[in-house]
């Protein structure tokens, strides 16, 4: 089989690539997905994540290597495996971070990345049901939506923010984020709008698109310094080569675009021996500057009903699904959070540094349901870590999880925001409009003294969590650690790309879907624009 583009991975990047690489009839693209079709009817209820996660048949179910800053901890590090990859999956909150992390990212080499450059190509994907504006869109194929249902709680705690000096804003993707107030998520007349149904339903029927799931890739094909097509095991377990006859594009994500890579012979020479892989190409920041936002959960147990109640009671459910199913609303349109807080955790910060995310209920993990209690979470995360860490191989298996060692906690300075971000959300909690609704402060006990940094700290290491926003693998840049250059071109192999959050350079100040979009809409057009350039000259 062959094809003018391969793109390996059919997530919230690559189902980007798939449909504005296809919209010219002369180029065949291929899509391979190494998980199934989006048919099991929960990936489309919004709050269907509490199915899908954990599941073996949409989730990779990855797991972290020991964390030493989390006292050794082992973390569930749960990816898409599915059309829609992490879409499929994910919380639903529409963020793109802020203007300054896109400039940063231009004043690290990057030509073409400032906030102005990519500002067009958000604005391409969006489609704001609030309509379009000079930051917005209005009919792009990405639904975003205000949500269908609120809580009282989380109304109490934006008051209670007010009144602990936060302002309120109604729109954390306009002039500036900072403040408190309800998400946008990327839902659809009361369904998850991921990027496979929002890019690749739509045009599934192109004669010049084929998708290909239950395929996984074993490597990439290389011939010297040119890679030419993929090796994958299809779903009836043989192994096949398929020709690229001009691009092969990596959007696997952060842990496995890095991961095939490797495989490949791509990375460090040293590393790639001690694995059992030939090397191939030297490049060592493969699998390097792997970031990811962490969280803390501060729960609160509440003298009113949360979500908690409704899920745990079968009448409520009944109700809930009733709700669902006639009127497209209530507690099943959810995202992963309703409430959003993006603050700053002194007033030497020149922007927000902290980002809070509310939840009118209460779990340690969403695969793992939620309290026996009434509760509120106000998880805290430091928007941009410092910490690094790294994805290596397990050995040369393609079937086998590499390793992750995200190194969370790492830095004296992520340690001091996250603790500051924990004393903050307790601040807020006790403010007038909260209090009268708070029975327990559970996480962190009431009786911890926040005070005492060290007995903070010790209580961060233990009760937190990642965001499930892990980037910067396959980072662009200029540097000797970079693996792509400003047009996502793999350094020193031609006919090869990767696209999607592993090539960002630093993590960006907020939730990685939107720009996993943006990322792949710009490519495109560097990819369409490369093609027509190489036919000019031959």
């Amino acid at each position: 089989m062959e094809a003018d583009f391969i793109i390996v991975g059919a997530g919230s990047s690559g189902c980007v690539l798939a449909n504005r690489l296809s919209q010219n009839p002369n180029r065949k693209v291929l899509l391979i997905e190494a998980g199934g079709r989006d048919s099991y009817p929960w990936i489309h209820v919004p709050a269907g994540y509490f199915k899908t996660m954990n599941n073996p048949a949409y989730d990779w179910r990855y797991r972290t290597e020991p964390v030493p800053g989390l006292k050794r901890k082992v973390i569930n590090w749960p990816r898409g495996k599915v059309l829609g990859g992490s879409s499929a999956l994910n919380g639903l909150l529409y963020v793109r971070g802020q203007a300054q992390d896109y400039d940063r990212w231009r004043q690290m080499g990057n030509i073409g990345w400032g906030w102005d450059d990519v500002l067009p190509y958000f604005k391409r994907a969006e489609g704001n049901d609030r309509g379009a504006d000079a930051l917005h869109g209005g009919d792009g194929p990405l639904a975003v939506s205000d949500p269908r249902y609120t809580h009282p709680i989380c109304d109490a705690w934006i008051k209670a923010a007010q009144q602990a000096g936060y302002p309120a804003n109604d729109d954390i993707n306009g002039i500036t984020q900072e403040g408190v107030g309800y998400y946008q998520l990327t839902i659809r007349n009361g369904r998850r709008c991921s990027t496979a149904a929002a890019y690749l339903q739509p045009i599934r029927r192109r004669p010049n698109l084929e998708i290909m799931t239950r395929a996984q890739v074993r490597k990439i094909v290389l011939d010297g310094k040119r890679a030419i097509g993929v090796e994958i095991t299809d779903a009836d377990g043989q192994v096949r080569r398929l020709i690229a006859r001009r691009e092969v594009i990596l959007s696997s994500g952060a842990v496995g675009s890095p991961q095939i890579l490797m495989l490949s012979g791509i990375g460090d020479d040293a590393e790639l021996r001690k694995a059992g892989v030939k090397p191939r190409h030297h490049l060592p920041g493969v699998g390097k500057n792997l970031q990811d936002h962490l969280q803390a959960r501060t729960t609160f147990k509440t003298r009113n009903k949360t979500v908690n109640d409704e899920v745990r009671s079968l009448v409520a459910k009944m109700k809930t699904a009733a709700r669902y199913g006639l009127k497209r609303n209530g507690p099943m349109t959810m995202g992963a959070s309703m409430v959003a807080g993006f603050l700053r955790s002194s007033s030497d910060e020149d922007t927000p540094d902290i980002q809070f995310h509310i939840n009118p209920w209460s779990a340690d993990s969403p695969a793992e349901g939620v309290h026996p209690f009434s509760a509120f979470t106000a998880t805290v995360c430091v928007l941009r870590p410092t910490s690094k860490g790294e994805i290596t191989l397990a050995g040369p298996d393609p079937l086998a999880s590499p390793r992750i060692q995200p190194n969370y906690l790492a830095t004296e300075d992520d340690c001091r925001r996250t603790v500051e971000g924990v004393r903050i959300s307790r601040q807020i909690a006790r403010q007038a409009a909260l209090a009268s609704e708070i029975t327990e402060e559970f996480r962190p006990p009431q009786d911890l003294d926040l005070d005492d940094y060290d007995a903070a700290l010790d209580w961060v290491r233990g009760n937190s969590t990642t965001v499930y926003h892990p980037t910067g693998t396959c980072k662009m840049g200029t540097d000797k650690g970079a693996v792509v250059d400003e047009r996502l071109r793999v350094r020193g192999i031609e006919g090869l790309r990767v696209v999607d959050c592993s090539i960002m350079p630093e993590i960006v100040s907020g939730n990685t879907n939107a720009p996993a979009v943006m990322i792949a809409e710009k490519a495109s057009d560097m990819i369409l624009e490369d093609a027509r350039q190489t036919c000019g000259r031959k």
